[in-house]
Order: C-alpha cells, then sequence, then structure tokens
C-alpha cells in the first residue's frame, strides 16, 4: 500500500535530520502540514512573516549544520520569504523552499495569487522546479535535498501545487546520499607547497567554506605549519581565532587601512572557501594583478570568477588541508612580517578602557559586550553602519559563534537570533541590530516571546538609515532625503509584545543592563542611543561633508 505524498515528504525531511521547518501557515500546505503532526521529531516554527522565518531558517541551518526548511503559500508568501532565499545563497547556506502553489486544474488562469514561483525564485536560488506530478515526487524530494547539501550549499526550491501532496506513492521516504568530497591530486597539493615555498609574504583569506566543511582546526594546524597570518572574508569572523597571534583581521566594509594593507603587501595569498567577492577584496581594490593567487573551493564556478588566479583547485576544505598538512613541512616560524601584522592587527581591533556617563560610545559598547559575555556566546548581527564596530572591536574566539548575512539583508539580526538560539539552546544568544533593521523584522518579536526563547537584542539607535545616510552625505554633502527616521519607544515596545525592555544613554550604563538582560527568561530589548553625527566607526558626518 503506498503512502501520500505529503507524508513522504515528512518521511524525507526525518531521514535527512531535518528537526524544524519554518514558515507561515497557508492552504497551500494544509495537508502538509497535517502530515508534520504525524511526526514528533520535526517541529513546526510559525512566523509572523515569510521573511522573517526565513531568516529564522536560514540562522538556524548556519548555527545547527542541519538543513533549513522553510515555506510560503503562493505568490505572496514566496515574494516575502524570497530573501531569506537570497541570504541562503550568499551565505552558501543549504535550505529547502517549499513554495506552496495554487490547484494544478487552476494554473494559467489567473488563479487566486497564481505566479510562475520556480521561475520567479531561480535568480536567488541554488535551483528551482515546479513539480505537479505525485508519482515524480520522491525523486524530485530526493535531488532537491541533495542539491542543497553538495557542491556549494545552498537553497533549492520546490514549488508544490496544492493537490500533489494527495497523490500516492510507492516509493519509500529519500535517504541521504553520501556528498562527494573532492581532493586535491598530489600534484595540486605540490604545486600548492612550491607556491608557498616560494612566498616571502604569504596571506590566508579564509572564508564560508572552512566553516561550512568544518575545517577550522585544520586551518589552525595549516596557518601555525607554514607561520602563515590568516585574515576573515567578509562576515566570517570565527573561522579563525581572533587572539590568535597569526590572526591578521576581518576584511569588513571600510576595513581598517592596516589590515587592508595586509592583503596589498602579501605577495601569495591562498583564498581558502572565499569567492574574494566585492567587500572582502575592498570593492576589488585589495587584491591587485601583482598578487599570485591560489584558491581552493569546492565550487568550480567559483574559481576566479573575482580574480584571475595561478593556482585554482577544486576541493572540500578539509580534505585540501588534510593532503597539504600529510606532505609537510617541518613546522616553520612566523616571519617578521606576520608578527608585524599582527601587531597591526591588535592595534586596530583595540579599544582602552573607558567609561563615559554622558553618552554612548560604540566602541565601549562592544569592548563590554565582550567581557560579559562567555566566548560560546552566539552572536548575530543585522545589516547597516552600526554594524561597523562589532566587525572591527569583537574578537570571536571560538568557532560557529558568529552568524550574519553576507548579503546585507536588512531585517536579519531579531530572526536570526530566533534560529540560532533553536539550535543552542544552552548558550547566550544576541542580536545587534540598527533602528532601521529591528523595525523591519520587529513582529518576530513576538515569535520569540511565543517560544519563550531568552534571547538578548541590542538595538543601536541613531533614527536614521545610517549606511545610507553615509552614502549621501559623501556625494552630496548636506543634501540627504528619505533617510531620517522616527521610532517608537522601544522599550515600551518590548513590553507590548511581553518582552523585557531597558534604555541606554550612555555606555557606563550597559555592563549592569547587560546582566538584567541575559538573567531574563525571555527576550529582552537593550535600545542604545547612539550620537547620529558619528555616522561611522572612522568618520563623522562633518568629516565626510569636509572630504566630499
Amino acid at each position: 500500500m503506498g503512502t501520500t505524498v505529503a507524508a513522504n515528504l515528512v518521511g524525507s525531511l526525518r531521514h535527512h535530520g531535518v528537526r524544524r521547518v519554518f514558515g507561515v501557515p497557508s492552504e497551500s500546505f494544509t495537508m502538509f502540514m497535517d502530515a508534520l503532526l504525524d511526526e514528533p521529531g520535526i517541529a513546526f516554527v510559525p512566523a509572523r512573516q515569510e521573511g522573517g522565518a526565513a531568516f529564522a531558517a536560514e540562522a538556524y541551518a548556519a548555527a545547527s549544520g542541519e538543513i533549513a526548511v522553510v515555506l510560503g503559500g503562493r505568490a505572496v508568501g514566496a515574494a516575502n520569504l524570497s530573501i531569506g532565499v537570497h541570504t541562503a545563497r550568499e551565505n552558501s547556506t543549504p535550505m529547502l523552499v517549499l513554495a506552496g502553489q495554487v490547484h494544478s486544474r487552476h494554473r494559467g488562469r489567473e488563479a487566486f495569487q497564481e505566479a510562475a514561483l520556480a521561475d520567479f525564485l531561480r535568480p536567488v536560488a541554488k535551483h528551482a522546479v515546479e513539480e505537479a506530478d505525485p508519482r515524480r515526487m520522491p525523486e524530485t524530494i530526493a535531488r532537491a535535498l541533495s542539491l542543497a547539501v553538495s557542491g556549494r550549499p545552498g537553497p533549492v526550491v520546490l514549488s508544490l501545487p496544492e493537490d500533489v501532496f494527495a497523490g500516492e506513492v510507492d516509493v519509500p521516504p529519500a535517504r541521504p546520499v553520501r556528498v562527494p568530497r573532492p581532493r586535491p591530486s598530489a600534484a595540486e597539493v605540490q604545486d600548492l607547497h612550491g607556491l608557498l615555498a616560494d612566498a616571502e609574504r604569504p596571506l590566508i583569506i579564509a572564508g564560508a567554506g572552512v566553516r561550512l566543511s568544518g575545517a577550522e582546526a585544520r586551518l589552525v594546524d595549516f596557518a601555525e605549519r607554514w607561520g602563515v597570518p590568516v585574515v576573515a572574508a567578509w562576515r566570517r569572523h570565527d573561522v579563525f581565532p581572533n587572539d590568535h597571534p597569526l590572526y591578521a583581521g576581518h576584511l569588513q566594509l571600510s576595513a581598517h587601512p592596516e589590515i587592508v594593507a595586509t592583503v596589498r603587501e602579501a605577495d601569495v595569498l591562498l583564498a581558502f572557501g572565499t569567492r574574494l567577492g566585492e567587500i572582502t577584496s575592498q570593492r576589488y581594490t585589495a587584491i591587485t594583478p601583482g598578487h599570485r593567487i591560489a584558491q581552493v573551493d569546492i565550487e568550480p564556478s567559483m574559481i576566479g570568477k573575482s580574480h584571475p588566479v595561478e593556482l585554482g583547485v577544486v576541493s572540500d576544505l578539509t580534505e585540501a588541508l588534510d593532503a597539504l598538512l600529510a606532505a609537510g613541512p617541518p613546522l616553520r616560524e612566523a616571519s617578521a612580517w606576520a608578527r608585524e601584522r599582527r601587531t597591526a592587527c591588535e592595534e586596530a581591533m583595540s579599544v582602552p578602557p573607558e567609561e563615559h556617563t554622558d553618552r554612548v560610545d560604540n566602541r565601549q559598547i562592544i569592548r563590554m559586550l565582550r567581557e560579559g559575555l562567555p566566548d560560546d556566546a552566539v552572536l548575530t548581527n543585522d545589516a547597516g553602519n552600526f554594524s561597523g564596530w562589532l566587525h572591527a572591536f569583537f574578537p570571536f574566539r571560538l568557532p560557529r559563534t558568529y552568524v550574519g548575512a553576507a548579503s546585507g539583508a536588512m531585517g536579519y539580526g531579531l530572526p536570526a537570533a530566533i534560529g540560532a538560539k533553536l539550535a543552542h539552546p544552552d548558550r547566550p544568544v544576541v542580536a545587534l541590530s540598527g533602528d532601521g533593521g529591528f523595525l523591519m523584522t520587529v513582529q518576530e518579536l513576538e515569535t520569540a516571546v511565543r517560544l519563550r526563547l531568552p534571547i538578548v537584542v541590542l538595538v543601536f539607535n541613531n533614527n536614521m538609515y545610517g549606511t545610507i545616510r553615509m552614502h549621501q552625505e559623501r556625494r552630496y554633502p548636506s543634501r540627504t532625503i528619505g533617510t531620517d527616521l522616527g521610532n517608537p519607544d522601544l522599550v515600551a515596545l518590548a513590553a507590548s509584545f511581553g518582552a523585557y525592555g531597558a534604555l541606554v544613554t550612555a555606555d557606563a550604563e550597559f555592563p549592569a543592563v547587560l546582566r538584567e538582560a541575559l538573567a531574563q527568561d525571555r527576550p529582552a530589548v537593550i535600545e542604545i542611543r547612539t550620537d547620529p553625527e558619528q555616522i561611522s566607526v572612522w568618520r563623522t558626518i562633518a568629516e565626510l561633508r569636509a572630504g566630499a
């Protein structure tokens, strides 16, 4: 006797280790959601908007190592969750996107909320397909789950007409297949060693491929073996311990000049699991034709995509580093240049202790945050200029303690904290947001309250879209439009959701407020009033205008 497509899909998710499905209920999924009730090992996490659900699912996967599963019904749900699909693509996060489609017999007739969902989401997904034949659903499900985790992981979209779930199939639920883990050839290992042996100032740029492969410890071993300094690619802080003598900084937006100088001064760049994109390369200015580049990536299409490379190796990072370590050489001392670049990094990240009773200095907030959290706390962050202080001054000491959107999507911080807390219920989870990003997904605060998740959300409030204001002041000084904001009382807003709320107007107040927030058994929101004039880590508005 066969089983329904809905039950087959639920069984496939169970076999693939899925423990949570995120989304907003939709009439397109009633049969699938009913089947979920019969699977005690999988919980449905209802969010208040599909975009928040997709962010939470993506962060849950990033923090847990599982496959993210998110559902959205028809055109409106798919449109809302598309921002999370794009984020999963940029973050290389494995995600299964279930897009509920109208009934098959109504397709092409302007049915209610009808759209070509696979076509709509395909540009931001790794793969997208619509399947209306129940008989083909088992193979479609199996292929989608395999594609999501293989090669460069990413989001795979299944557009499913509502009637397909009732179809019967005789095939058992899909089980995981062994994911290919390519390994470098002996010749490639020899070439990499030769490139390193010839280098006077080698530098590793470490990206998401290190984390996705679970290769953080091997990267430390390799860097120590060769005495090579390491910089972290954009929003990949935690791939290498920031307090290690070979850590040389994070390539953020407008990175500190000394950290950029480290890249420019290097003669050989080892790009490990990074595509060397626009922000990592400082708008393609830090990497020059004079650099000799070796790129190791599991995805062939990433090799040489942004910069010409001398040596390209298609390999899983764990496999590559294992092969490189097995081939030697004897332990090398870090060069004088490597030690000099570490000193420059330490000086750039340094925040001498100072407390202010009359104003907020964001550098001190970040210093106090580090002192107030255990090393295994997980931080998520939104997009906005406030994040520059986190990127510049917070030292991440352990792997898998940072969850951020490489896509720079606003509204990510709060729902990401929900996903991270569900993945790590026993670890503190702190989200950092600006007022602009926080209010884009503030409705998910109700989700956190309902799920009784004691996350802490820091909201850096300067009453503006700070990043856009910065660009306006650079190009058209004193001529701004659309970037000034008005905000509600965020403490009262938090209380209205049932969360703890507190206000910080001077950084000296922050440690005590943070302790109180961390002690809560419910979500906490800390509003931090910041000076709008201090538009970024390194510049004030007056300085931007003067230099325009």
